[in-house]
C-alpha cells in the first residue's frame, strides 16, 4: 500500500511496469538465443559424427583392401601383419606427440570459443 502510494506520488508506477516488461522480454530473448545456439551446436555435432563415421568406414575398408593386396604378393599373414604394423607405428607417433597435439587443439578450441 505504502509502496504504491510512493510510486504514484513520484509518478514511477508506469516506469516500474515498463522496466518489468523490458526485463521479461530480455529474459525471453536470452532463452531463445540459448535454444538457437544449442540447435546450431547439435547440428554441427551431428555433421561431425557422420563425417567421423564415414572416415572410420573408409579407413577400415582401405585397410582390409591393402591387407588383401599385400597378402597376394607376400602371403596372408604378412599382408595383415604389415597393415597392423602400420597402425602400431601410427599409434606410437600419436602417443609421442600427444602433448603438443593436445595443446594445439586446446588453443584452437579457446580461439573458437572466444570468437563467439
Amino acid at each position: 500500500m505504502l509502496k504504491n502510494s510512493i510510486l504514484k506520488f513520484l509518478k514511477l508506477d508506469g516506469f516500474v511496469e515498463i522496466l518489468t516488461g523490458y526485463l521479461e522480454t530480455r529474459v525471453e530473448l536470452l532463452k531463445l538465443e540459448v535454444k538457437e545456439d544449442i540447435a546450431k551446436a547439435l547440428a554441427k555435432l551431428l555433421v561431425i559424427v557422420v563425417l567421423v563415421f564415414a572416415c572410420v568406414c573408409f579407413v577400415f575398408f582401405s585397410s582390409i583392401t591393402l591387407a588383401f593386396w599385400l597378402a597376394q604378393t607376400i602371403g596372408l599373414i604378412g599382408g595383415f601383419g604389415i597393415v597392423s604394423f602400420l597402425y602400431l607405428v601410427f599409434v606410437v607417433i600419436l602417443l609421442l606427440l600427444q602433448k603438443p597435439i593436445g595443446k594445439s587443439l586446446e588453443k584452437k578450441m579457446l580461439e573458437i570459443v572466444k570468437k563467439k
